[in-house]
């Protein structure tokens, strides 16, 4: 399906045009009717050249250019309208400045009323106009609904123009702005409007641009036939079904969820006169919304733009500025920036300023990396701009030249924490993450697997020659009485008087702990390295399965180290709890494991391996 817009002063002829070439009326209300006066958008439709073609009829009094803007905001083409014995209005050049703001390219000029004047003449200067915006030069008719002279050739013109318009993307992420909502009986709530992109299909999730509702979708009809699935450019209706489905109507939008970052500031370039002309109060309208907005000028041709509702946008998206009563000619828009710097330094908005002249508004990966150095990559795809690479970590894309000097800011900070904490050189990982104002720990996590410099062991980030710190010398030698000690007597842990008296405090602990001098069972339990390996070998001796009272007298120790090293060597995989008040040394490999006093009689039926 193709879809046109009609566009042009108000009594024109739009709506008798669309009714002369589909045979059916656009106009829904029984007072336009009586009125002769569309007050509201219109649909109909026809088949050319083997395609169906859809028309967007749009009101042209100058009363209700905001359902105009609704009509034509989603729409890639337009059938633009003059009367041969009006030629061109007020409402006609108004028409025209919004369809050079949104950037459409497409477009056929129809001259009505050929049989009440001669369209030679309005037919001339209305090419001029057109020539000067986004339209360009147009193929143009003349017409008349009434004897039909002319709709031949324009419906020859109509479907060549279609065949020219850009094929959409069917894979792309859907956001449907809404023009109507109404309810069915027996259905429940119904929306229409003109899908630009991507495909609808019956049970897909839709969500509201506020996130507040998440609706499901039970049915499709386009033209009036129901569909399971529907590709853009289409005009479609949407039986959707969940909570808040009551309260969607027009200017609102169903998106594909997860897919939308939904903003209320935004940069962009503002075509036309300079932005200090702008009020700083007028309303921003794109796809069928209107939104107010604060103007915020940066420089000549770009502004910050505040919303007074997040909208879905993204970079590239055009929209219209037109200030309320329409005082003066609507401005085009292209977005730049949907995720835009805050702007409270001195200095600030003059240096986005800068920054922004050199934006186009195509979506340019690379570049976006390189202002925003790190950004998840389905933000970045949210913002409407392809990812430029693969991530370094999780979902977070990095600039190659800021990953580098992560790199090395990493690696200093590691190295002066050791320098200035010889007991614990290691630096835990969150505070790098602090230290370095990364978002996310697995980011410091890549950038240490990264550096061969650098070693990592319980949550801590080592220089790669201090892995075993060097301990001072008082430590030392508190260690080496402490290691005469623990000859004498390998299982009796030293209390805590005697770690005062040698002045080994918790760190210091630690530190031989990390160093592999002790090996630390508990708070307050350090043995000599080995020490468990040794403690299960005089385990196997006991009788299986042992109590803790046996374990106890075995080792030569106290209940107070007898019951952590036993939980220890339960952990370790040296034994294992029979009950609750036994255990047994489990069996090594190559061996039938402890003796067991009243071992279990084998099954004879058992199978032997």
């Amino acid at each position: 399906m193709r879809v046109f817009a009609t566009a042009g002063h108000v009594d024109h002829g739009k709506s008798a045009l669309v009714r002369a070439l589909t045979g059916m009326e656009p106009d829904r209300y029984a007072e336009e009717r009586r009125r002769g006066l569309t007050l509201d958008l219109g649909f109909v439709w026809t088949r050319l050249a083997g395609r169906d073609l859809a028309f967007v009829d749009v009101p042209g009094h100058e009363r209700f250019v905001a359902t105009m803007l609704a009509g034509v905001g989603p729409v890639p083409a337009v059938l633009f309208v003059v009367a041969a014995d009006q030629g061109w209005q007020p409402q006609s050049q108004e028409h025209l400045a919004v369809l050079d703001a949104l950037g459409v390219r497409h477009g056929v000029l129809a001259v009505t009323r050929s049989d009440l004047a001669d369209p030679e003449p309005v037919r001339a200067d209305a090419v001029e106009r057109l020539a000067g915006t986004s339209l360009g030069k147009v193929p143009q008719i003349a017409v008349s609904a009434v004897t039909g002279a002319g709709l031949d050739a324009l419906r020859t013109e109509l479907a060549r123009v279609a065949e020219e318009l850009p094929v959409p993307d069917a894979d792309a992420d859907v956001r449907l702005w809404l023009d109507r909502a109404f309810t069915v009986r027996g259905h429940g709530t119904v929306v229409t409007g003109t899908l630009g992109a991507g495909t609808l299909r019956v049970g897909d999730r839709l969500v509201t641009a506020d996130g507040t509702a998440v609706l499901r979708v039970r049915g499709l009809q386009t033209l009036h036939q129901e569909r399971t699935a529907v590709g853009a450019v289409a005009r479609v209706a949407v039986n959707v079904h969940g909570q808040g489905d009551g309260t969607l109507g027009r200017g609102q939008v169903l998106l594909t969820p997860g897919r939308w970052l939904c903003t209320e500031v935004a940069d962009v370039r503002v075509g036309g006169e300079p932005v200090a002309d702008l009020p700083r109060s007028v309303t921003l309208h794109i796809g069928t919304a209107a939104v107010p907005v604060t103007v915020r000028p940066l420089g000549r041709d770009t502004a910050r733009l505040t919303l007074r509702r997040g909208l879905p946008l993204r970079a590239g998206d055009r929209a219209v500025l037109r200030e309320p009563g329409g005082g003066r000619m609507p401005r085009g828009v292209t977005v730049l920036d949907v995720r835009p710097p805050r702007l409270t330094r001195r200095g600030a908005a003059r240096a986005r300023a800068t920054q922004l002249a050199g934006l186009t508004g195509r979506p340019d990966g690379a570049a976006e990396l390189r202002r925003r150095k790190l950004i998840r990559r389905a933000e970045l795809r949210a913002m409407g701009i392809p990812a430029p690479g693969e991530p370094v970590a999780g979902d977070w894309l990095a600039d190659a030249e800021h990953w580098t000097a992560l790199k090395e800011r990493l690696a200093a900070e590691v190295h002066a924490h050791a320098r200035a904490h010889p007991l614990e050189p290691g630096l835990p990982t969150e505070a790098a993450r602090r230290l370095l104002g990364l978002p996310d720990r697995v980011l410091v996590d890549a950038l240490a697997a990264a550096m061969p410099r650098l070693g990592r062991r319980q949550g801590r980030l080592y220089p790669a020659d201090s892995l075993r710190p060097a301990l001072p010398a008082p430590v030392r030698a508190a260690l080496d009485s402490l290691r005469q000690d623990l000859t004498r007597a390998p299982f009796r842990a030293p209390e805590a008087g005697r770690l005062a008296e040698l002045g080994l405090d918790r760190r210091a602990l630690a530190a031989a702990a990390a160093a592999g001098d002790l090996l630390r069972i508990a708070d307050g339990i350090v043995l000599l390295p080995g020490a468990d390996t040794e403690a299960a070998a005089v385990l196997r001796t006991l009788p299986q399965p042992f109590t803790l009272s046996e374990a106890r007298r075995a080792l030569d120790t106290t209940r107070r180290v007898a019951v952590p090293l036993l939980e220890f060597l339960d952990a370790r995989g040296h034994t294992e709890r029979v009950d609750d008040l036994r255990r047994r040394c489990r069996a090594r490999a190559g061996d039938g494991g402890g003796r067991e006093s009243n071992p279990p009689a084998r099954d004879p039926r058992a199978p032997r391996f």
